[in-house]
This record gives structure tokens, sequence and C-alpha cells, in this order.
């Protein structure tokens, strides 16, 4: 399929997102319509986005630029006949026409079932049970999470016991990642699997809340390992957040991490801090916030592995707004001003610094794989800044996105990658029929 000039893309998605704003209240009153003629025990939901996006520098050079029409499609529908049983489903449909017939699976996924899980128990019962396939996200799904602006996303294949009190929630959970298979059915793979408890305290102390967590991450061979034995760590975590005075509110994160990768031992650890606030520049009322985190790597010589195991987070916009890195390996420092131009309209400006924990182990892209390395240490521990500029404007059930990246390069980019600034352009539509 022949690429389209840019600017006639532009004009098809805003003609596109206008056609749908148009059809907002007539759809979401047939969505309420079959709401209240059921009871409200029958729900139906719509989420369509298109996506034209222009990459440069990818990889830093070693992959090759793309321009690409990213769409997503999908369709759910929720059933609760009584309090205590609830049926859910998502039908998701992804295209990226410009790829051709080998897209990769993270964009493209023909019509598969996204979402089918059943929960037993009532909202405000002590004791509920789900299970089958969901997106699922805990705390800031740094751990466990979805990314949404990836064009497939990312689903589980779960089960998930619950336990609430007026104190307390604690889930005990199996996960494994769904892997998708473009014109196939994405069947289950157990061979990669995360499994524990996760826990919520959201009165811990004078206005402190608290998440705490024990996970374990095993995978092997046909879970998708490649290396010798298999991958078993331990995530042993706790999540403090709150308001503090002043308006200020505040987050902090702590893992530490054992185990085993393949034949070595893992001993490695991850943080993060971050502080926010709204203040006003002059009438414009402004969301700032500022954060620090770090995630431990391995050292040239050293006899067991530190490279923190990421599990399987969203990444989007923790590491830039590019998602050209993970938590693995990696300091970063990053700021944030979203400006409330209007009620409708935001535009927000990120700033990213990283650099290495240690120069000799790899840099890591958003998904955990390695993107280059300097096995000595010689190529530099500074990765490099990122610039972004985004804004978003809501308009009924429709949103309309745009935005910017650029990546400067460290030192350890120009010695180590063929060391070309990735840049990163898009423009987006989303309808939503809630």
């Amino acid at each position: 399929m022949a690429k389209l000039p840019v600017f006639r893309t532009v004009l098809l998605i805003f003609w596109l997102g206008a056609h749908c704003g148009a059809q907002t209240d007539p759809l979401q009153k047939a969505a309420e319509a079959v709401r209240h003629e059921s009871d409200g025990k029958f729900s139906i939901h719509l989420e369509e986005r298109t996506r034209w996006e222009e990459r440069y520098g990818n990889s830093f050079g070693s992959a090759k630029n793309q321009q690409d029409m990213l769409s997503r499609l999908r369709f759910s529908a929720e059933y609760q006949p009584v309090k205590w049983l609830s049926v859910s489903g998502m039908a998701q449909d992804a295209r990226a026409p410009w790829y051709g017939p080998n897209a990769p699976n993270s964009v493209r996924d023909s019509i598969d079932l996204h979402e089918a899980f059943v929960t037993l128990g009532a909202a405000k019962q002590p004791l509920n049970f789900s299970f089958g396939r969901r997106m699922i996200n805990y705390g800031e799904a740094r751990v466990i999470g979805v990314p949404q602006w990836t064009n497939t996303s990312r689903t589980y294949d779960f089960a998930r016991f619950g336990l609430v009190t007026h104190k307390f929630s604690v889930d005990a959970l199996l996960i494994s990642p769904v892997i998708v298979r473009p014109d196939l059915f994405n069947n289950p793979e157990l061979g990669n699997r995360y499994w524990g408890a996760y826990s919520v305290i959201p009165k811990f102390w004078h206005g402190l809340s608290m998440d705490a967590y024990a996970l374990r991450h095993s995978q092997n061979k046909i879970g998708g390992w490649t290396g010798a034995g298999t991958l078993g760590t331990n995530d042993f975590g706790a999540r403090f957040y709150g308001p503090l005075p002043g308006k200020f509110a505040y987050s902090l994160e702590g893992i530490g991490q054992n185990g085993h990768v393949g034949t070595l031992n893992q001993r490695a650890y991850a943080w993060f801090a971050g502080i926010s606030r709204p203040i006003k520049v002059g009438p414009i009322p402004v969301d700032a916030s500022v954060e620090y985190k770090v995630a431990s790597g391995s050292h040239h010589g050293q006899t067991h592995s530190s490279t923190f195991d990421q599990f399987t987070p969203a990444n989007h916009d923790k590491f830039g707004h590019e998602d050209l890195f993970g938590w693995r390996n990696l300091r970063t420092f990053k700021t944030l001003e979203t400006l409330h131009l209007t009620k409708e309209l935001a535009f927000n400006v990120m700033y990213t610094e990283e650099s290495l924990f240690s120069p000799s182990d790899a840099l890591y892209s958003s998904s955990g794989s390695k993107i280059a390395i300097s096995t000595q240490g010689t190529a530099g521990r500074t990765v490099g800044q990122e610039l972004d500029g985004f804004t978003t404007y809501n308009w009924g059930a429709h949103t309309f996105l745009a935005g910017f990246g650029h990546f400067f390069k460290g030192p350890f980019v120009i010695n180590a990658t063929p060391g070309i600034n990735p840049r990163y352009f898009y423009i987006a539509q989303q309808y939503t029929i809630k």
C-alpha cells in the first residue's frame, strides 16, 4: 500500500475524528439505553483509535526509520446477572497497513479475544475470585501493568483471589503475558508467568498509603527464555504515597530482588521517588512533577547477576515520551509540566536525563531487550537527554492528540551505537463510548 503524504494523512485523521465526534451523542445514548433496558445488568463499550507516527533514528540508527498509520478498534461488553457474578469480554483489532504482511506483533493483531474473564464476589464482599484473560495494572504499573500506547497493548491470562477488609486488601495472583500472534488466536503460554501477593493499605498511617508485594517471575524455554537454565526472580517491594503540606504529593517505591538468572544468582534492586504540586503560571493552572529512579546493573567480572528484571511494566512516559528505555541498569531524572490551557486543552512538556547504573552492562529498551553494550565500560556512562512536547484536546467522547520528541545523544550512545539521535512525531484521535 502506497504511503499517503503527511499532510493528507493529518487531514484524514482529523476528518475521522470530527466524523466520530459528531456521532458521540447517538452512540453514547445507545449504550446508556442498553444499560437502562437491562436494569444495569448489561453494558457495552467501544474504543476506536487512529495514530499516524513517524520515528527517525530507531535504535539510534541501527534500525530503519518508520512512518506508520496505526489503528485499533475495541468492542467490549459486561453482563452482571446478580451482584456476585459478572462476565466480561473484549474483542480487539489492531492494524498497521503500511507495514504490510510482516508487521511485528507490537503493532498488528487481526481481530482477537483481548479480554474474557469471570468475576465471582461482589465489590463489597470480603472474598472475590476472578479468572480468564484481562488487562491488569497494579500501583503505578512499574512492576505489573499494561502499556496502552502500544498498538496491540498487553493482556494476561490470569487467576486472582482477593481478600478485602475495611483496613486493607490483598490479591493472590497468577498471571501470564499473552503472546500476540498477528494472524492466529493468541493462545496461553504459562512458561512465562508471574505469581505472588499484592496488598494495598489505603490508610496506613496519618494520611500515608502503602502497597506491599512479593512476586516471582518464572520463565523457561517454552515461555521464551533463551539462555542456559531458566529464569526465576523474586521481587519484594513496597510503595508509599500520599499528600504533603503545601499541596505537595509524593510517591516512593523500593524493590529488592533475588533468585536466579540462568546459572547465575540474582541480587538486584530498583527504587523510585517522585513529588508533584499544582501551581499557576499567570492564569494558567500547571501540574508540575519531578522524579528520580534507579535500576541496578551488573558490573564486569562479578560472579552473579545484578541486572534488575523489570518484570512486566507499563513503561510508556516513564523514561520519556519516545519510549526508548526500560527500567534496567539505568538512572533517570524526569520532570513533567502539564499546562491546562482550557478545561479541554492541555499541553505537556517533559524532560528526561538518563545514565547507566553500570557502564559495563547494557542499555536496555522499553521491552527489556539489549540495545547496546560496552563490556569493558569504556563507552561512558551518560546515555543522553530527551525533550518532549505533547498536547491533548477532549471533545465529548473524543480526544485529539499530537506530540513531538527529540533525543540528544550522550557519550555512551555516540561510542556504542551508530549515534543517530531518535526523533518522534505523531498525531492521533481516539473515540470512546463508556
